[in-house]
């Protein structure tokens, strides 16, 4: 007889984890709930959701499958922690890039292509034949020019050849076939065409055997002596040696000049649809497969609910099956996406939020959803339809998990986890648990942090002049003329979609070359990557070294000489157990310090290199101050001046947040003077805490001289800008325009703005992720 003693929602027991920063943390967090995981970057929160839970659950769910199967899983080391009880399967929905290769699209990824390629096999005239027949991934329905990719790369003879140049003065302008070499006489020699006419008088039949002549001979010269040799036409040559060949095998310095002479662009035989031509035949309702992907996710819906409302008992079950799917995107604010989108044009957040879209449709229950900061590169706005999402995940009788910085997903939380109290070293402890209320009341940064309230800037800085880009119709940009103020300090907001990248990293910077670009692409680490090395300065530091003791700086590179011959400068040796979890442990011989005994016994001022890597970039500045390295010194600043001053020098990469990678690009851009910064959301994976510190920061800059723009939808970061450039009114082709030009103080006072809606319940301190009516303008 079953117990009647079972909680009514039982709990995820953690008893003593210690995963990276985490001290002894032991928590009980509620199952069939929304749990918010809040802190400071680098209090403790992924190293609790994501190294402990997500990993233990993962462990444990690859322990029930086959061995066979097993060693084709990603192997998880078992986390430090006493105990872990009540998991459940784990799906992880992480920022990690969502694969941009050049064959995944929106409607790929998120299996709604699938469902319309069924619809066109079944229901199309004329059928192409099965649902493959339609996918441009498979033989049977790719385009045969562009195998499927919708784009070719081809020679560009308007670079190769100069139309007002003969073939005997230079009008082949590609290196390797140019007049003078082995190959270039082919062109100078042949008696074929008159080489002393320009190239651009040449008629049609002159051209085509120029570029593809056959069966005509040509007399060359080489070290051997004269011979006869077949005319081989300029574009036959060129695609055989460059095109038709892995070019890996070339040069690097051949594959760059190469490029200069290609161009990109759209399949000419599908014209970008990436299909063959019976699949491109096929229409339903006059229109074929691609007119459907080309169309926006909002377009396309009603286009295929008419088709369920027509009732055909074939069309109509799968055209249901689409329409559900895509009302799941547009539910989301993604209603402005194509299911033709390449997905390595999305941004974090668009493609954090099909992550999530993806998992609305399954029918699983009593799995645990762990999400990594969904708000990001979310306005205000969506935020409530992301809260949506994730209550019915958990609605559904799932656990979701998620860390997270904004105030609206913290506010329609069921439990809260509170960080800290700080970052790195100091960090790792629990601050708080339990319900939102308690945590607005509690005394941690966090808590503090949510009371507060703020007005907009009062005083605004006063431009010193303007970059004034003209009529730019970049992607959805609707030839947008707009000023952009120097020496000040300026948010570009909108709703996702509505052309603030295209506007910010697309035409300001085609209009300001020079400027200086920080966006959210990955910072490019390895397994050795360190802040000392990521921030330019291992180098100095191996020579400071190296002179200060007499010796050689490669001594001081645990990629080099100088490393452990036992764990090779890893600091820890790794053992596969092959049918068993891999073990990590420490090594032995160098008690994880990376280096030799040698090098160890070489010191600076008391300090080995080891105990230098250990150190904190504070600590370090003081130890740097006496050594005349002011290059160190001021990269070290740059650190303290993003708020990562707790990050020892020689800590993994890897094991930093998302925030704190954000933080330390940024601080390898902070020695410029009179420069124009360009930021892509600076505020990504940052507490509400670090927002002070980052706004402060963008001050600085400012005050220093600088031009600062960034694209962002915090509010704290757009109340406290000098000029605010608001695009809309929605995404897609509902955007694009510029819907207000002002300070913070007169957005407040601004109509048809959802921006401005969202600023005034800021200020008001209104909680909470309602939205206000708002009519377009």
């Amino acid at each position: 007889m079953p117990s009647t003693n079972r909680p009514s929602h039982p709990f995820v027991h953690i008893v003593g984890a210690r995963e990276n920063n985490l001290q002894d943390v032991t928590l009980r967090i509620p199952k069939e709930r929304l749990t918010v995981f809040t802190g400071v970057s680098g209090s403790g929160k992924s190293s609790v959701v994501f190294g402990t839970i997500a990993v233990e659950s993962q462990r444990q769910l690859n322990e029930t499958y086959p061995w066979f199967v097993r060693n084709r899983l990603p192997k998880h080391e078992r986390p430090h922690a006493d105990a872990l009880e009540g998991l459940s399967p784990a799906i992880v929905v992480d920022q990690k890039p969502i694969g941009g290769h050049s064959r995944s699209t929106v409607g790929t990824m998120t299996d709604v292509y699938s469902v319309i390629r069924v619809l066109f096999s079944r229901c199309g005239t004329p059928s192409a034949g099965p649902a493959t027949a339609y996918s441009f991934n498979d033989p049977s329905g790719m385009c045969p020019r562009c195998d499927g990719l919708g784009r070719t790369v081809r020679p560009d003879y308007d670079r190769i050849l100069d139309p007002a140049k003969s073939l005997a003065d230079g009008a082949v302008l590609f290196p390797p076939f140019a007049a003078g070499t082995w190959q270039g006489q082919t062109y100078t020699n042949t008696t074929d065409l008159d080489t002393t006419r320009p190239v651009g008088e040449f008629s049609a039949a002159e051209r085509e055997f120029l570029l593809r002549g056959r069966g005509a001979r040509v007399n060359v010269d080489n070290t051997g002596g004269s011979r006869d040799i077949a005319f081989e036409g300029l574009a036959d040559r060129f695609e055989r040696l460059y095109l038709k060949r892995d070019l890996s095998s070339l040069s690097q310095r051949t594959r760059d000049m190469v490029q200069r002479y290609l161009k990109d662009g759209p399949c000419p035989l599908c014209e970008g649809a990436r299909l063959a031509a019976a699949a491109l035949a096929t229409r339903i309702d006059g229109r074929s497969i691609a007119d459907c992907t080309r169309m926006e996710v909002g377009e396309l819906i009603p286009v295929l609910r008419r088709l369920v409302e027509a009732g055909d008992p074939v069309a109509g079950p799968i055209a249901a099956a689409a329409v559900a799917a895509l009302e799941r995107i547009e539910a989301i604010g993604l209603g402005y996406l194509s299911l033709d989108r390449p997905t390595s044009t999305l941004s974090g957040g668009e493609g954090q939020r099909l992550k999530t879209v993806r998992h609305l449709g399954s029918s699983l229950t009593g799995m645990t959803y762990i999400f990594d900061e969904p708000s990001v590169g979310l306005h205000p706005r969506d935020v409530g339809r992301l809260n949506d999402l994730l209550l019915r995940l958990r609605d559904k009788g799932n656990t979701v998990l998620v860390v997270e910085h904004d105030p609206d997903v913290i506010a329609v939380a069921d439990h809260v986890v509170d960080m800290g109290p700080t970052g790195g070293a100091d960090g790792g402890r629990v601050m708080y648990e339990g319900p939102p209320d308690g945590l607005r009341r509690a005394d941690t940064l966090t808590g503090r942090c949510l009371r507060r309230s703020g007005g907009v800037k009062e005083h605004p800085r006063e431009a010193t002049g303007g970059i004034r880009v003209e009529e730019a119709a970049l992607h959805n940009l609707r030839n947008v003329t707009v000023r952009v103020p120097t020496g000040v300090l300026t948010a570009v907001t909108g709703v996702a979609g509505s052309g603030k990248s295209s506007l910010v990293s697309g035409a300001l910077r085609a209009a300001h070359p020079d400027a200086v670009v920080v966006d959210q692409s990955s910072i490019g680490i390895s397994g050795r990557s360190t802040p000392a090395t990521y921030l330019g300065i291992m180098d100095t530091v191996r020579r400071t070294f190296a002179r200060e003791t007499g010796t050689e700086a490669g001594l001081f590179s645990f990629n080099s000489i100088g490393a452990c011959g036992s764990c090779q400068g890893r600091g820890v040796v790794y053992s596969d157990l092959a049918f068993m979890d891999p073990v990590t442990t420490g090594c032995e011989a160098c008690g994880g310090r990376r280096f030799s005994d040698e090098v160890l016994r070489l010191t600076v001022r008391g300090r080995s290199i080891a105990d230098v890597l250990d150190m904190t970039a504070g600590q370090a500045l003081t130890f740097f101050a006496g050594l005349g390295e002011e290059p160190v010194r001021r990269r070290l600043r740059a650190l303290r001046d993003v708020g990562l001053t707790y990050l020892t020098l020689g800590r993994a990469l890897s094991t930093l947040s998302g925030g704190e990678r954000q933080r330390i690009k940024l601080a390898t851009q902070l020695h410029r003077t009179a420069a124009t910064y360009l930021l892509d959301e600076p505020t990504t994976g940052l507490h509400m805490a670090d927002v002070d510190g980052l706004v402060a920061l963008l001050d600085r800059l400012v005050d220093a001289g600088n031009t600062v723009v960034v694209v962002e939808h915090n509010l704290d970061v757009i109340r406290r800008a000098d000029w605010v450039i608001d695009l809309g009114p929605e995404g897609g082709r509902h955007g694009g325009q510029v819907v207000f030009e002002g300070t913070p103080a007169q957005l407040l006072d601004a109509s048809g703005s959802f921006t401005a809606a969202h600023l005034r319940r800021a200020v008001q301190g209104v909680q909470g992720a309602g939205e206000e009516e708002v009519t377009a303008a």
